[in-house]
């Protein structure tokens, strides 16, 4: 049963729907991958008349090479940065405060297993829990 904010015309004021129906109305509300969900119109639009008068033109842009920005910026960021970007993790700076160096990136399993079966460590990730049963009873 899903409550809902205000009544509608016909004064419903709760929906009872089965769980595959409420997934089904959930997954209806998710876009399409690699989907714009911005779009402009007017004279931001990408083929408008106005756009070169609105938006202003960057002689630097034409000038930089492929693979840096227009403000001289690598194109791509590393791991290392997306890390602290994302999870606020910086895996350059050192507990003792100093930095570290990045000198590679181990990334076959065969090779992560044989560093990790000598340092002591389990090669193999924990078991994963049972999942929680969930239930969407909201009646109260």
């Amino acid at each position: 049963m899903l409550k809902l904010k205000s009544p509608t015309r016909d004064g419903t004021t709760h929906i009872v729907m089965q769980p595959q129906e409420f997934m089904q109305r959930l997954a209806a509300l998710v876009p399409r991958p690699r989907l714009h969900l911005i779009r402009f119109h007017g004279g931001l639009a990408p083929n408008a008349k106005l756009r070169a008068a609105v938006i202003p033109q960057s002689a630097q842009k034409d000038s930089a090479p492929a693979h840096e920005h227009a403000n001289g910026q690598a194109a791509r960021m590393s791991w290392a940065r997306l890390l602290k970007r994302v999870f606020d993790i910086d895996v350059e700076r050192c507990a003792c405060g100093g930095r570290r160096k990045i000198i590679a990136a181990i990334e076959e399993p065969v090779v992560i297993v044989r560093i990790l079966t000598h340092l002591g460590l389990p090669a193999r990730a924990p078991p994963r829990a049972a999942a929680r049963e969930f239930s969407l009873d909201y009646a109260a």
